[in-house]
């Protein structure tokens, strides 16, 4: 599933391309994607005839700018969007068209369906689900170390769960929770709760030292994601971690492990991670 630094990659490649234009129609073709408002016509007609002002990014969502509404779209693990011309042919896939007055489109292809769309006037998008629910950036000076130890030391659940909880901090999935506990040097299994005041601080920096440098690389390919462009991430090449259960660890040389944590596939260095 894309994390923080594969989303901003596709907002970053995907705004120039769209801002400015104006919705003439939009086609749907899997219902199941829209979630508010339920009806697939009135979430259609109600974003007829705005146009796109800006694209942001919240956590794992993309947040488009209307006029009067904001779209909130959660790629899960296989959504895509490209831009094309109206006059040519859909990929497979491609459930929900957004068509523009000057004859391209925005088409959103998802090969396992999982993808969600909620359209609100833009005053209450950041009150309403799901982004309400969203703790805070990780690049912002709202998640701090002081905020990251509250919610630890109020929890029974491990380090790895509490990163994994999109209302701890937002943004932060498998990969990226992997590859910031190896550079703190902790064990994801451990209990979030025993981490001492410079455990806290060390985990702090390398999650916002990861995902900057995620976000410079945009982002990591370890399966099907690309950008817009339908690029490559480059940050694989520099996990030191995950997906790497087997081979040697870059620091130490100890063969790099793979065990569940958190109902997830969890990869760690027995040697560095204490």
């Amino acid at each position: 599933m894309p994390e923080l630094p594969e989303v901003e990659t596709i907002r970053r490649t995907l705004l120039p391309l769209i801002v400015g234009k104006t919705i003439e129609d939009v086609r749907i073709f899997w219902p199941n994607i829209i979630r508010h408002p339920r009806d697939p016509e009135a979430f259609a007609a109600r974003m007829i005839g705005q146009t796109v002002r800006g694209l942001e990014r919240r956590g794992k969502f993309l947040k488009f700018l209307l006029d009067r509404d904001a779209l909130i779209s959660h790629l899960r693990m296989e959504g895509r969007y490209a831009v094309a011309s109206a006059l040519e042919p859909l990929e497979p896939h491609t459930h929900v068209v957004f068509c523009f007055t000057d004859g391209s489109e925005l088409r959103y292809r998802d090969v396992r369906k999982f993808g969600t769309m909620h359209v609100y006037a833009k005053e209450e998008a950041d009150r309403r689900p799901p982004l309400a629910e969203l703790g805070p950036e990780p690049l912002s000076p709202a998640f701090s170390p002081a905020v990251l130890a509250e919610r630890a030391v109020k929890t029974k659940r491990s380090v790895k769960a509490l990163l994994l909880d999109q209302t701890v901090v937002a943004g932060f999935g498998n990969i990226y929770v992997d590859e910031s506990l190896f550079r703190a040097g902790i064990l994801p299994g451990r209990p979030a709760a025993s981490l001492s005041s410079k455990e806290i601080e060390r985990l702090h920096e390398e999650m916002v030292a990861t995902i900057g440098e995620a976000v410079m690389k945009g982002g990591s390919t370890v399966r099907t994601y690309v950008n817009t462009q339908g690029e490559a991430g480059t940050f694989q090449h520099h996990l030191y971690v995950y997906g790497r259960q087997g081979n040697p660890c870059k620091r130490c040389g100890t063969p790099i492990e793979k065990t569940v944590v958190a109902g997830r596939g969890t990869h760690y260095c027995p040697r560095c991670q204490r």
